[in-house]
Protein backbone atom coordinates (compact mmCIF):
# COMPACT_ATOMS: atom_id res chain seq x y z
CA UNK A 1 0.00 0.00 0.00
CA UNK A 2 1.46 3.29 -0.93
CA UNK A 3 2.05 6.23 1.85
CA UNK A 4 -0.85 7.85 0.28
CA UNK A 5 -3.24 5.10 0.18
CA UNK A 6 -1.99 4.70 4.20
CA UNK A 7 -2.76 8.01 5.21
CA UNK A 8 -6.20 7.75 3.74
CA UNK A 9 -6.79 4.73 5.55
CA UNK A 10 -6.34 5.90 8.56
CA UNK A 11 -7.96 9.50 8.16
CA UNK A 12 -11.00 7.53 6.76
CA UNK A 13 -10.80 5.10 9.81
CA UNK A 14 -10.09 7.85 12.68
CA UNK A 15 -13.30 10.00 11.07
CA UNK A 16 -15.37 7.36 11.25
CA UNK A 17 -14.62 6.82 15.02
CA UNK A 18 -15.12 9.89 16.20
CA UNK A 19 -17.89 11.48 14.14
CA UNK A 20 -19.69 8.28 13.07
CA UNK A 21 -19.73 5.75 15.49
CA UNK A 22 -21.98 7.31 17.85
CA UNK A 23 -24.64 8.19 15.98
CA UNK A 24 -25.02 4.70 14.49
CA UNK A 25 -25.20 3.14 17.52
CA UNK A 26 -27.47 5.67 19.26
CA UNK A 27 -30.09 4.69 16.21
CA UNK A 28 -29.48 0.84 17.11
CA UNK A 29 -30.26 1.55 21.44
CA UNK A 30 -33.11 3.98 20.29
CA UNK A 31 -34.64 1.01 17.80
CA UNK A 32 -34.44 -1.20 20.84
CA UNK A 33 -36.11 1.01 22.88
CA UNK A 34 -39.13 1.54 20.54
CA UNK A 35 -39.62 -2.61 19.81
CA UNK A 36 -39.97 -2.90 23.64
CA UNK A 37 -42.28 -0.03 23.31
CA UNK A 38 -44.65 -0.92 20.35
CA UNK A 39 -44.61 -4.37 22.72
CA UNK A 40 -45.68 -3.59 25.35
CA UNK A 41 -48.57 -0.92 23.67
CA UNK A 42 -49.77 -3.94 21.65
CA UNK A 43 -48.11 -1.87 18.26
CA UNK A 44 -48.36 -5.15 16.52
CA UNK A 45 -48.74 -3.26 13.28
CA UNK A 46 -45.52 -1.23 14.11
CA UNK A 47 -43.18 -4.34 15.00
CA UNK A 48 -42.15 -5.09 11.33
CA UNK A 49 -41.15 -1.34 10.18
CA UNK A 50 -38.97 -1.21 13.63
CA UNK A 51 -37.36 -4.83 12.48
CA UNK A 52 -36.42 -3.59 9.09
CA UNK A 53 -35.32 -0.39 10.93
CA UNK A 54 -33.12 -3.06 13.29
CA UNK A 55 -31.65 -5.36 10.16
CA UNK A 56 -30.56 -1.87 8.78
CA UNK A 57 -29.50 -0.15 12.19
CA UNK A 58 -27.50 -3.18 12.50
CA UNK A 59 -25.35 -3.27 9.12
CA UNK A 60 -24.50 -0.40 9.40
CA UNK A 61 -22.97 -0.45 12.43
CA UNK A 62 -21.26 -3.68 11.33
CA UNK A 63 -19.78 -1.89 8.47
CA UNK A 64 -18.67 1.00 10.51
CA UNK A 65 -16.84 -1.10 13.04
CA UNK A 66 -15.16 -2.94 9.94
CA UNK A 67 -13.76 0.14 8.88
CA UNK A 68 -12.48 0.92 12.07
CA UNK A 69 -10.34 -2.01 12.68
CA UNK A 70 -9.04 -1.55 9.14
CA UNK A 71 -10.91 -4.45 7.56
CA UNK A 72 -12.40 -2.39 4.97
CA UNK A 73 -10.60 1.19 4.91
CA UNK A 74 -9.41 1.68 1.56
CA UNK A 75 -10.21 -1.04 -1.24
CA UNK A 76 -7.71 -1.72 -3.50
CA UNK A 77 -7.95 0.37 -6.85
CA UNK A 78 -8.98 3.57 -8.00
CA UNK A 79 -9.20 5.88 -5.09
CA UNK A 80 -12.40 7.96 -6.29
CA UNK A 81 -14.34 5.07 -7.53
CA UNK A 82 -13.19 3.27 -3.97
CA UNK A 83 -14.75 6.27 -2.19
CA UNK A 84 -17.66 6.41 -3.86
CA UNK A 85 -18.32 2.81 -3.54
CA UNK A 86 -17.72 3.09 0.43
CA UNK A 87 -19.98 6.08 0.87
CA UNK A 88 -22.70 4.57 -1.14
CA UNK A 89 -22.59 1.45 1.32
CA UNK A 90 -22.68 3.70 4.13
CA UNK A 91 -26.09 4.95 2.70
CA UNK A 92 -27.58 1.99 1.48
CA UNK A 93 -28.83 0.67 5.50
CA UNK A 94 -29.30 4.89 6.57
CA UNK A 95 -32.08 4.91 3.51
CA UNK A 96 -34.05 2.11 4.81
CA UNK A 97 -33.52 3.52 7.89
CA UNK A 98 -34.91 6.97 7.65
CA UNK A 99 -37.37 5.56 5.29
CA UNK A 100 -38.93 3.35 7.65
CA UNK A 101 -38.59 5.56 10.58
CA UNK A 102 -40.94 8.63 8.30
CA UNK A 103 -42.94 5.66 7.14
CA UNK A 104 -44.19 5.00 10.94
CA UNK A 105 -44.40 8.47 11.73
CA UNK A 106 -46.75 8.88 9.14
CA UNK A 107 -49.11 5.97 10.07
CA UNK A 108 -48.87 5.99 13.64
CA UNK A 109 -51.69 8.67 14.13
CA UNK A 110 -52.50 10.74 17.47
CA UNK A 111 -53.46 7.71 19.50
CA UNK A 112 -49.97 6.94 19.84
CA UNK A 113 -47.74 7.88 22.89
CA UNK A 114 -45.19 11.00 22.36
CA UNK A 115 -42.63 9.11 23.37
CA UNK A 116 -42.38 6.82 20.73
CA UNK A 117 -42.51 9.69 18.53
CA UNK A 118 -39.62 11.54 20.06
CA UNK A 119 -37.58 8.49 20.11
CA UNK A 120 -38.43 8.13 16.23
CA UNK A 121 -37.44 11.85 16.05
CA UNK A 122 -33.85 10.96 17.69
CA UNK A 123 -33.62 7.90 14.95
CA UNK A 124 -33.80 10.77 12.42
CA UNK A 125 -31.55 13.10 13.60
CA UNK A 126 -28.65 10.57 14.24
CA UNK A 127 -29.42 9.51 11.07
CA UNK A 128 -29.04 12.87 9.35
CA UNK A 129 -25.91 13.66 11.11
CA UNK A 130 -24.36 10.43 9.41
CA UNK A 131 -25.61 11.92 6.44
CA UNK A 132 -23.37 14.70 7.10
CA UNK A 133 -20.10 12.50 7.73
CA UNK A 134 -20.64 10.19 5.23
CA UNK A 135 -20.47 13.51 2.45
CA UNK A 136 -17.32 14.21 4.79
CA UNK A 137 -15.77 11.49 3.68
CA UNK A 138 -15.50 13.15 0.13
CA UNK A 139 -12.93 16.09 1.20
CA UNK A 140 -10.48 13.47 3.08
CA UNK A 141 -9.15 12.42 -0.30
CA UNK A 142 -9.11 15.84 -1.29
CA UNK A 143 -7.10 16.67 2.02
CA UNK A 144 -9.68 18.94 3.59
CA UNK A 145 -9.97 19.56 7.38
CA UNK A 146 -12.11 17.05 8.59
CA UNK A 147 -14.27 19.42 11.00
CA UNK A 148 -14.55 21.80 8.17
CA UNK A 149 -16.41 19.39 5.65
CA UNK A 150 -20.65 19.89 6.35
CA UNK A 151 -22.02 20.57 2.95
CA UNK A 152 -25.01 21.03 3.17
CA UNK A 153 -27.70 18.15 3.59
CA UNK A 154 -30.27 17.97 0.51
CA UNK A 155 -32.60 17.10 3.75
CA UNK A 156 -32.42 20.81 4.55
CA UNK A 157 -33.91 22.26 1.31
CA UNK A 158 -36.24 24.33 2.17
CA UNK A 159 -39.22 21.88 2.78
CA UNK A 160 -42.03 24.91 2.54
CA UNK A 161 -40.61 25.86 -1.04
CA UNK A 162 -41.08 22.44 -2.01
CA UNK A 163 -44.32 21.95 -0.29
CA UNK A 164 -45.91 25.03 -2.65
CA UNK A 165 -44.29 23.46 -6.00
CA UNK A 166 -46.25 20.26 -4.79
CA UNK A 167 -49.28 22.08 -3.80
CA UNK A 168 -48.83 23.81 -7.42
CA UNK A 169 -48.25 20.55 -9.24
CA UNK A 170 -51.79 18.88 -7.82
CA UNK A 171 -53.69 21.80 -8.95
CA UNK A 172 -53.39 20.84 -12.48
CA UNK A 173 -56.66 19.40 -13.48
CA UNK A 174 -56.01 17.36 -15.96
CA UNK A 175 -53.09 15.60 -14.30
CA UNK A 176 -54.09 11.93 -13.60
CA UNK A 177 -53.63 10.09 -10.34
CA UNK A 178 -51.77 6.47 -10.39
CA UNK A 179 -48.71 6.44 -12.91
CA UNK A 180 -47.36 3.06 -13.49
CA UNK A 181 -43.53 3.31 -12.30
CA UNK A 182 -40.99 0.68 -12.68
CA UNK A 183 -38.59 0.27 -9.12
CA UNK A 184 -35.22 -0.98 -9.99
CA UNK A 185 -32.94 -1.54 -6.65
CA UNK A 186 -30.68 -4.26 -5.81
CA UNK A 187 -31.69 -3.71 -2.28
CA UNK A 188 -34.54 -4.95 -1.01
CA UNK A 189 -35.58 -2.88 1.71
CA UNK A 190 -34.96 0.58 -0.90
CA UNK A 191 -37.51 -1.53 -3.28
CA UNK A 192 -39.62 -2.20 0.01
CA UNK A 193 -39.51 1.64 0.76
CA UNK A 194 -40.12 3.32 -2.53
CA UNK A 195 -43.04 1.09 -3.33
CA UNK A 196 -44.51 2.27 -0.02
CA UNK A 197 -44.51 5.41 -0.79
CA UNK A 198 -45.47 5.19 -4.22
CA UNK A 199 -47.90 3.41 -3.65
CA UNK A 200 -49.68 5.64 -0.85
CA UNK A 201 -49.42 8.48 -3.76
CA UNK A 202 -51.91 6.06 -5.53
CA UNK A 203 -49.47 4.99 -7.98
CA UNK A 204 -48.90 1.47 -9.48
CA UNK A 205 -45.86 0.00 -8.91
CA UNK A 206 -43.88 -3.10 -10.01
CA UNK A 207 -39.73 -4.06 -9.10
CA UNK A 208 -37.41 -5.34 -10.25
CA UNK A 209 -33.72 -6.26 -8.27
CA UNK A 210 -31.77 -5.92 -10.82
CA UNK A 211 -30.60 -4.67 -14.61
CA UNK A 212 -31.59 -7.89 -16.77
CA UNK A 213 -34.63 -8.66 -14.61
CA UNK A 214 -35.92 -4.48 -15.20
CA UNK A 215 -35.33 -4.84 -19.11
CA UNK A 216 -37.82 -8.25 -18.66
CA UNK A 217 -40.04 -6.40 -16.47
CA UNK A 218 -40.53 -3.75 -19.53
CA UNK A 219 -40.56 -6.11 -22.28
CA UNK A 220 -44.07 -7.73 -20.49
CA UNK A 221 -45.64 -4.10 -20.05
CA UNK A 222 -46.03 -0.32 -20.18
CA UNK A 223 -44.73 2.10 -17.95
CA UNK A 224 -44.64 5.83 -17.01
CA UNK A 225 -41.25 6.60 -15.45
CA UNK A 226 -38.40 4.57 -14.08
CA UNK A 227 -36.99 4.63 -11.04
CA UNK A 228 -33.61 3.30 -11.95
CA UNK A 229 -30.51 2.51 -9.15
CA UNK A 230 -27.08 3.18 -10.31
CA UNK A 231 -25.16 0.84 -8.85
CA UNK A 232 -25.86 -3.03 -9.26
CA UNK A 233 -24.50 -6.08 -9.29
CA UNK A 234 -25.12 -7.20 -12.86
CA UNK A 235 -25.90 -4.19 -15.20
CA UNK A 236 -25.40 -1.05 -13.29
CA UNK A 237 -27.73 1.75 -14.05
CA UNK A 238 -25.87 3.71 -16.71
CA UNK A 239 -25.36 0.67 -18.97
CA UNK A 240 -29.19 0.26 -18.80
CA UNK A 241 -29.97 3.30 -19.34
CA UNK A 242 -28.06 2.89 -22.21
CA UNK A 243 -30.13 0.57 -23.33
CA UNK A 244 -33.09 1.87 -22.39
CA UNK A 245 -32.53 5.12 -24.84
CA UNK A 246 -31.38 2.34 -27.44
CA UNK A 247 -35.01 1.46 -28.17
CA UNK A 248 -37.37 2.78 -29.30
CA UNK A 249 -39.83 0.97 -27.71
CA UNK A 250 -38.35 2.53 -24.46
CA UNK A 251 -37.09 5.19 -25.57
CA UNK A 252 -39.50 7.89 -24.28
CA UNK A 253 -40.10 6.23 -20.99
CA UNK A 254 -38.65 9.35 -18.55
CA UNK A 255 -36.05 8.01 -15.78
CA UNK A 256 -34.83 8.67 -13.05
CA UNK A 257 -31.81 8.32 -11.16
CA UNK A 258 -31.23 6.57 -7.95
CA UNK A 259 -28.39 6.51 -5.88
CA UNK A 260 -26.24 7.17 -2.74
CA UNK A 261 -24.07 9.33 -4.49
CA UNK A 262 -24.27 13.03 -5.13
CA UNK A 263 -21.51 14.22 -7.07
CA UNK A 264 -22.12 16.47 -9.37
CA UNK A 265 -20.08 14.37 -12.36
CA UNK A 266 -21.91 11.44 -11.32
CA UNK A 267 -25.22 13.78 -12.03
CA UNK A 268 -23.92 15.01 -15.33
CA UNK A 269 -22.89 11.48 -16.54
CA UNK A 270 -26.47 10.65 -16.51
CA UNK A 271 -28.52 13.33 -17.40
CA UNK A 272 -25.95 12.96 -20.76
CA UNK A 273 -26.81 9.47 -21.12
CA UNK A 274 -30.38 10.86 -21.21
CA UNK A 275 -31.97 10.64 -17.53
CA UNK A 276 -34.61 12.67 -16.94
CA UNK A 277 -33.61 13.96 -13.40
CA UNK A 278 -31.81 12.36 -10.47
CA UNK A 279 -32.13 11.48 -6.79
CA UNK A 280 -30.10 10.94 -3.48
CA UNK A 281 -30.31 8.31 -1.26
CA UNK A 282 -31.77 8.62 1.25
CA UNK A 283 -35.13 10.36 0.05
CA UNK A 284 -36.57 13.68 1.18
CA UNK A 285 -40.24 12.45 0.89
CA UNK A 286 -41.75 15.93 -0.25
CA UNK A 287 -38.57 16.38 -2.60
CA UNK A 288 -39.03 12.49 -4.23
CA UNK A 289 -43.13 13.10 -4.72
CA UNK A 290 -42.73 16.50 -6.41
CA UNK A 291 -40.21 15.30 -9.01
CA UNK A 292 -42.00 12.23 -9.40
CA UNK A 293 -45.03 14.48 -10.37
CA UNK A 294 -42.87 16.85 -12.16
CA UNK A 295 -41.95 13.92 -14.47
CA UNK A 296 -45.12 11.88 -14.30
CA UNK A 297 -46.61 15.43 -15.86
CA UNK A 298 -44.24 15.62 -18.44
CA UNK A 299 -44.64 12.30 -20.23
CA UNK A 300 -48.52 12.46 -20.15
CA UNK A 301 -47.81 15.80 -22.16
CA UNK A 302 -45.41 14.48 -24.59
CA UNK A 303 -48.46 11.22 -24.68
CA UNK A 304 -50.51 13.59 -25.37
CA UNK A 305 -48.32 15.39 -28.26
CA UNK A 306 -47.91 11.77 -29.57
CA UNK A 307 -51.46 10.93 -29.79
CA UNK A 308 -52.11 14.05 -31.17
CA UNK A 309 -49.17 13.95 -34.07
CA UNK A 310 -50.39 10.13 -34.56
CA UNK A 311 -54.02 11.53 -35.28
CA UNK A 312 -52.90 14.31 -37.47
CA UNK A 313 -50.63 11.91 -39.67
CA UNK A 314 -54.01 9.56 -39.84
CA UNK A 315 -56.02 12.33 -41.09
CA UNK A 316 -53.18 13.65 -43.52
CA UNK A 317 -53.17 9.51 -45.03
CA UNK A 318 -57.04 10.10 -45.18
CA UNK A 319 -56.62 13.01 -46.67
CA UNK A 320 -54.27 11.93 -49.17
CA UNK A 321 -56.12 8.49 -49.88
CA UNK A 322 -59.20 10.97 -50.65
CA UNK A 323 -57.00 12.97 -53.18
CA UNK A 324 -55.58 9.83 -54.97
CA UNK A 325 -59.17 9.01 -55.45
CA UNK A 326 -60.00 11.82 -57.08
CA UNK A 327 -57.18 12.49 -58.81
CA UNK A 328 -54.44 10.47 -60.55
CA UNK A 329 -51.55 9.87 -58.85
CA UNK A 330 -49.36 11.59 -61.33
CA UNK A 331 -51.62 15.44 -61.09
CA UNK A 332 -51.26 14.51 -57.32
CA UNK A 333 -47.40 14.35 -56.84
CA UNK A 334 -47.52 17.55 -59.68
CA UNK A 335 -50.12 19.34 -56.85
CA UNK A 336 -48.07 18.45 -54.10
CA UNK A 337 -44.51 19.61 -55.76
CA UNK A 338 -45.97 23.14 -55.80
CA UNK A 339 -47.55 23.31 -59.35
CA UNK A 340 -50.36 25.86 -59.50
CA UNK A 341 -51.85 25.63 -62.69
CA UNK A 342 -51.31 21.63 -64.46
CA UNK A 343 -52.58 21.93 -68.01
CA UNK A 344 -51.64 19.16 -70.66
CA UNK A 345 -51.96 18.38 -74.24
CA UNK A 346 -52.53 14.88 -75.56
CA UNK A 347 -52.43 13.78 -79.39
CA UNK A 348 -53.67 10.29 -78.69
CA UNK A 349 -56.33 9.80 -75.97
CA UNK A 350 -59.19 7.24 -76.18
CA UNK A 351 -62.95 9.24 -74.42
CA UNK A 352 -65.25 6.77 -73.16
CA UNK A 353 -68.93 7.95 -71.94
CA UNK A 354 -71.49 5.53 -70.63
CA UNK A 355 -75.08 6.52 -69.86
CA UNK A 356 -78.43 4.98 -68.54
CA UNK A 357 -80.82 4.26 -71.06
CA UNK A 358 -84.24 5.93 -70.00
CA UNK A 359 -82.95 7.15 -66.25
CA UNK A 360 -85.74 9.44 -65.77
CA UNK A 361 -88.27 7.34 -65.85
CA UNK A 362 -86.91 4.52 -63.82
CA UNK A 363 -85.67 7.68 -61.25
CA UNK A 364 -89.44 8.69 -61.18
CA UNK A 365 -90.10 5.08 -60.12
CA UNK A 366 -87.90 3.73 -57.60
CA UNK A 367 -87.52 5.30 -53.81
CA UNK A 368 -84.30 8.04 -53.46
CA UNK A 369 -82.36 5.31 -51.43
CA UNK A 370 -83.29 2.53 -53.74
CA UNK A 371 -81.97 4.91 -56.52
CA UNK A 372 -79.11 5.84 -55.11
CA UNK A 373 -77.83 2.57 -53.73
CA UNK A 374 -78.32 0.91 -57.21
CA UNK A 375 -76.46 3.81 -59.11
CA UNK A 376 -73.84 3.65 -56.39
CA UNK A 377 -73.13 0.02 -56.73
CA UNK A 378 -72.96 0.49 -60.23
CA UNK A 379 -70.75 3.09 -60.48
CA UNK A 380 -68.71 1.36 -57.18
CA UNK A 381 -68.78 -1.73 -60.16
CA UNK A 382 -67.37 0.73 -63.02
CA UNK A 383 -64.91 2.51 -61.01
CA UNK A 384 -62.90 -0.71 -60.21
CA UNK A 385 -63.17 -2.17 -63.84
CA UNK A 386 -60.95 0.90 -64.63
CA UNK A 387 -58.42 -0.25 -62.13
CA UNK A 388 -58.46 -3.59 -63.62
CA UNK A 389 -58.09 -1.80 -67.01
CA UNK A 390 -56.04 0.83 -65.96
CA UNK A 391 -57.94 3.93 -67.05
CA UNK A 392 -58.81 6.78 -65.60
CA UNK A 393 -61.98 7.63 -64.24
CA UNK A 394 -62.65 11.20 -65.10
CA UNK A 395 -65.91 12.02 -63.34
CA UNK A 396 -69.86 11.25 -62.99
CA UNK A 397 -71.92 13.76 -64.57
CA UNK A 398 -75.59 12.89 -63.06
CA UNK A 399 -76.59 8.94 -64.73
CA UNK A 400 -73.35 8.81 -67.14
CA UNK A 401 -69.75 7.93 -66.38
CA UNK A 402 -66.62 9.52 -69.05
CA UNK A 403 -63.23 7.79 -68.75
CA UNK A 404 -60.14 8.00 -70.58
CA UNK A 405 -57.24 6.71 -71.40
CA UNK A 406 -53.65 8.12 -72.28
CA UNK A 407 -53.72 10.76 -69.70
CA UNK A 408 -52.01 11.49 -67.36
CA UNK A 409 -49.60 9.56 -69.05
CA UNK A 410 -49.58 8.67 -72.60
CA UNK A 411 -50.33 4.92 -73.73
CA UNK A 412 -49.67 3.11 -76.77
CA UNK A 413 -52.86 0.74 -76.12
CA UNK A 414 -55.18 3.16 -75.36
CA UNK A 415 -58.36 2.46 -77.61
CA UNK A 416 -57.87 -1.32 -76.45
CA UNK A 417 -57.75 -0.91 -72.68
CA UNK A 418 -61.06 1.72 -73.27
CA UNK A 419 -62.66 -0.95 -75.75
CA UNK A 420 -61.84 -3.65 -73.27
CA UNK A 421 -63.67 -1.31 -70.37
CA UNK A 422 -66.33 -0.68 -72.59
CA UNK A 423 -67.29 -4.99 -72.49
CA UNK A 424 -66.78 -5.46 -69.25
CA UNK A 425 -69.03 -2.88 -67.97
CA UNK A 426 -72.29 -4.16 -70.09
CA UNK A 427 -71.17 -7.83 -68.69
CA UNK A 428 -71.10 -6.24 -64.86
CA UNK A 429 -74.34 -5.23 -65.48
CA UNK A 430 -76.13 -8.84 -66.92
CA UNK A 431 -77.33 -10.63 -64.04
CA UNK A 432 -76.78 -7.61 -61.25
CA UNK A 433 -80.44 -7.73 -61.26
CA UNK A 434 -84.08 -9.28 -63.50
CA UNK A 435 -84.00 -8.32 -66.85
CA UNK A 436 -86.97 -5.48 -66.75
CA UNK A 437 -85.55 -3.59 -63.52
CA UNK A 438 -81.58 -3.88 -64.59
CA UNK A 439 -80.01 -0.81 -65.79
CA UNK A 440 -79.32 -0.82 -69.61
CA UNK A 441 -76.68 1.59 -70.92
CA UNK A 442 -75.42 2.94 -74.29
CA UNK A 443 -71.36 2.98 -74.48
CA UNK A 444 -69.75 5.31 -77.05
CA UNK A 445 -65.79 5.81 -77.83
CA UNK A 446 -63.78 8.38 -79.75
CA UNK A 447 -60.01 8.58 -80.02
CA UNK A 448 -57.92 11.67 -80.55
CA UNK A 449 -56.32 14.66 -79.14
CA UNK A 450 -57.52 16.37 -75.93
CA UNK A 451 -56.59 18.83 -73.27
CA UNK A 452 -56.52 18.06 -69.63
CA UNK A 453 -56.10 19.94 -66.87
CA UNK A 454 -56.80 20.42 -62.93
CA UNK A 455 -59.52 23.23 -62.12
CA UNK A 456 -61.29 24.33 -58.97
CA UNK A 457 -59.13 25.34 -55.53
CA UNK A 458 -61.47 23.94 -53.01
CA UNK A 459 -62.67 21.30 -54.62
CA UNK A 460 -59.88 19.69 -57.38
CA UNK A 461 -61.41 18.61 -60.57
CA UNK A 462 -59.27 16.60 -63.16
CA UNK A 463 -61.13 17.28 -66.52
CA UNK A 464 -60.58 16.69 -69.92
CA UNK A 465 -61.57 19.10 -72.81
CA UNK A 466 -61.75 19.28 -76.81
CA UNK A 467 -63.76 18.00 -79.64
CA UNK A 468 -62.72 14.30 -79.23
CA UNK A 469 -64.49 14.79 -75.96
CA UNK A 470 -67.80 15.98 -77.34
CA UNK A 471 -67.34 13.20 -80.24
CA UNK A 472 -67.59 10.65 -77.63
CA UNK A 473 -70.45 11.85 -76.37
CA UNK A 474 -72.26 12.00 -79.14
CA UNK A 475 -71.30 8.84 -79.94
CA UNK A 476 -73.09 7.49 -77.02
CA UNK A 477 -76.37 9.72 -77.06
CA UNK A 478 -76.70 7.95 -80.64
CA UNK A 479 -75.81 4.45 -79.65
CA UNK A 480 -77.45 1.39 -79.37
CA UNK A 481 -78.80 0.02 -75.76
CA UNK A 482 -76.03 -2.60 -74.08
CA UNK A 483 -73.67 -1.94 -77.09
CA UNK A 484 -70.47 -0.10 -77.22
CA UNK A 485 -70.35 2.52 -80.20
CA UNK A 486 -66.88 3.29 -81.52
CA UNK A 487 -65.82 5.60 -84.34
CA UNK A 488 -63.51 5.03 -87.28
CA UNK A 489 -60.25 7.09 -85.23
CA UNK A 490 -61.05 4.47 -82.83
CA UNK A 491 -61.32 1.64 -84.78
CA UNK A 492 -57.23 2.45 -86.77
CA UNK A 493 -56.21 3.04 -83.06
CA UNK A 494 -57.31 -0.49 -82.04
CA UNK A 495 -54.00 -2.93 -81.76
CA UNK A 496 -56.28 -5.71 -81.13
CA UNK A 497 -58.42 -8.68 -82.51
CA UNK A 498 -62.10 -7.04 -82.29
CA UNK A 499 -65.46 -8.23 -83.56
CA UNK A 500 -66.77 -5.00 -84.94
CA UNK A 501 -69.69 -4.19 -86.70
CA UNK A 502 -69.98 -1.35 -89.19
CA UNK A 503 -73.51 0.40 -88.09
CA UNK A 504 -74.13 3.44 -90.46
CA UNK A 505 -72.02 7.28 -90.79
CA UNK A 506 -73.25 9.61 -88.17
CA UNK A 507 -73.93 13.10 -89.24
CA UNK A 508 -72.66 15.31 -86.57
CA UNK A 509 -73.71 18.95 -86.66
CA UNK A 510 -70.21 21.18 -87.18
CA UNK A 511 -68.22 17.51 -87.51
CA UNK A 512 -69.35 16.06 -90.53
CA UNK A 513 -69.95 12.25 -91.37
CA UNK A 514 -68.00 9.91 -89.00
CA UNK A 515 -67.88 6.65 -89.49
CA UNK A 516 -69.67 4.29 -86.99
CA UNK A 517 -69.01 0.52 -85.51
CA UNK A 518 -70.13 -1.87 -82.80
CA UNK A 519 -68.08 -3.72 -80.71
CA UNK A 520 -69.44 -7.48 -80.33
Amino acid sequence: MSVGNEFQRQALATHVAQRMAGPAQAILGFQELLLEQARDLGACELLADLERIGTAARQLNGFIESIVDAKAGCPAGDAAEAEARLRHDLRTPLNAIIGYSEMILEEAGEPQPQTLKDDLGVILAAASELLKQIDAIAGLSRGAAIGALQPRDEAELDTAALERLLFQSRQDAWIEQGGRILVVDDVASNRDLLCRRLRHEGHRVAVADSGRSALARLAEGEFDLILLDILMPDMNGIEVLARLKAEDRWRHVPVIMISGLSEVAAVARCIEAGADDYLTKPFNPVLLRARINSTLEKKRWLDREHRYLEQIEMEKRRADALVHAILPDQIVARLQGGEEIIADRFEEVTILFADIVGFSPIAARLPPSDLVRRLDRMFSTFDLLTEQHRVEKIKTIGDAYMAACGIPEPSADHADRIVALGKSMLESLHGSARDTDRFRVRIGVHSGPVVAGLIGRLRFVYDVWGETVNIASRLESQGVPDSVQISEATRRALHGRWTLEPRRALDLKGIGKIETYLVR
